[in-house]
């Protein structure tokens, strides 16, 4: 990945930063849909610089209890996306102002820039997909704990279950026209990786450079 685009979002009075996202990707989304090839690989590859990993974080003991207590910390994305290529010419027949043109009061698109020599290292940005489906889970603690599932259903709010973390941005499936979280995972990786991403800019294997 030798060339980039930034792009940042600008949040006012008229929307959040977490509607923005949703507008802002699904159009990110339609333009690389576009440029699969014929097994629906991109060669373009997204970044989230101001991403922030969370994670979980105890706290002390209080006079009031025993016990510490885990509190969840949330990622998130922040307010950037960079778009990712092997080539100038890549990225300048993506046209990135041409997709977000109908948000420009919305959004700023640098020019094409090489991407600078020295660099944190690499990360790959991939879609996760959290077990959330309440039904499912609920099926599952019945038969683990031997109870029948209306009452497993019945209690599950009171079920211990690990708190997703990760952040999403909300889209428009093209086939359906179902709303979905598009969930998406950080990870930092040794060395540079693979080249090309699904119509989301995302993939397990491939890394893009981390600046």
């Amino acid at each position: 990945m030798k060339h980039y685009i930034e792009i940042t979002l600008i949040e006012n009075s008229d929307i959040n930063l977490f509607s923005l996202w949703s507008k802002v990707y699904q159009q990110i989304h339609l333009g690389l849909v576009e440029m699969q090839d014929d097994q629906k690989r991109v060669p373009i590859g997204v970044s989230f610089p101001e991403y922030v990993v969370g994670g979980r974080s105890r706290l002390p003991a209080s006079h009031d209890t025993r016990t510490s207590l885990c509190i969840d910390k949330y990622s998130v994305l922040g307010g950037k996306l960079r778009l990712f290529a092997q080539d100038e010419a890549t990225l300048a027949k993506f046209d990135a102002a041409k997709w977000l043109a109908r948000l420009r009061d919305y959004v700023h698109c640098t020019d094409i820039c090489p991407v600078p020599e020295k660099l944190k290292g690499h990360t790959v940005y991939q879609r996760e997909q959290p077990k959330t489906n309440k039904e499912r889970l609920a099926r599952r603690y019945a038969k683990r704990h031997g109870m029948d599932y209306d009452t497993a259903l019945a209690c599950y709010g009171k079920m211990a279950h690990e708190s997703i973390t990760t952040p999403f941005i909300r889209l428009k499936s093209l086939g359906s026209d179902n709303t979905f979280c598009l969930w998406i995972k950080k990870t930092v990786v040794a060395e540079p990786s693979g080249a090309t991403f699904s119509s989301y800019g995302l993939s397990a294997v491939s890394s893009v450079p981390d600046f």
